[in-house]
């Protein structure tokens, strides 16, 4: 994840902050829980992926967090409401969350993110950080691609719902579409096939927009981020 002073770097069990400021705050993640629970482990695992951003780290500030919760809640409030003010509503709060994620210098640290990750799987790292190599600032695991996904999903899951409309419909229809696309994308993700690759076009090609092309300074800042995660990891394994 890229904030507007820094980069989250996040693996199964630790995550690390690397803040522009040279700051750096480390911790674990929740253990992974219900894995052998299909549509129920995607929804766990998107909350895990957001509890950094909840703790009192200094990953966000005091007065982010409750902002962060009401943007990402508020749209489950709008069932309540008719589907014209319903619908406007839900544009509102999808365009005030993106502004908020995007806001400052996010969207190059979010390329440095990206950058710093493919530099480790290419084998690049110190290459990277001397600046004499550049990785690629697209990523087919960003979230970016996960929110192309669920669009769709979600789309075709209202057009198809077979039950009669209830008030709570609308919601229910959303955490079922956000668990059926983490099991889609956890597929795409563990095939080797090309064809699945198909799925993270869209996605690749949004990255456009949401990331720029980082400095040498913001790539270090999220490789530290990046060392962070390994160290633990690989001390972990021994």
């Amino acid at each position: 994840m890229a904030r507007p002073n820094g980069v989250v770097i996040v693996s199964e069990r630790y995550w690390a902050f690397a803040g522009r400021d040279g700051s750096l705050s480390e911790g674990d993640m929740p253990k992974p829980r219900f894995e052998g629970l299909p549509l129920i482990r995607g929804l766990v695992k998107l909350g895990m992926a957001l509890s950094p951003l909840f703790r009192r780290t200094g990953v966000t500030g005091r007065r982010e967090r409750p902002v962060l919760a009401v943007l990402l809640l508020a749209p489950f409030a709008f069932i309540f409401l008719p589907d014209t003010l319903a619908w406007a509503a839900w544009a509102i709060a999808t365009v005030a969350l993106l502004a908020w994620l995007f806001r400052g210098r996010t969207l190059r640290l979010h390329g440095a993110e990206h950058r710093a990750i493919a530099a480790v799987e290419e084998h690049r790292l110190a290459a990277t950080w001397a600046g004499e190599e550049r990785p690629s600032r697209f990523s087919p695991r960003c979230g970016t691609n996960f929110a192309a996904l669920v669009i769709p999903v979600t789309l075709v899951a209202d057009r198809v719902w077979p039950f009669a409309p209830a008030l709570y419909t609308p919601a229910l229809v959303t955490v079922l579409s956000l668990a059926l696309s983490m099991e889609i994308w956890r597929a795409v993700q563990a095939s080797r096939a090309r064809l699945a690759r198909v799925f993270l076009l869209p996605g690749l090609a949004l990255q456009r927009l949401t990331t720029r092309e980082p400095s040498i300074d913001e790539t270090r800042v999220a490789l530290i981020a990046v060392a962070s995660v390994l160290e633990r990891e690989l001390a972990g394994s021994y």
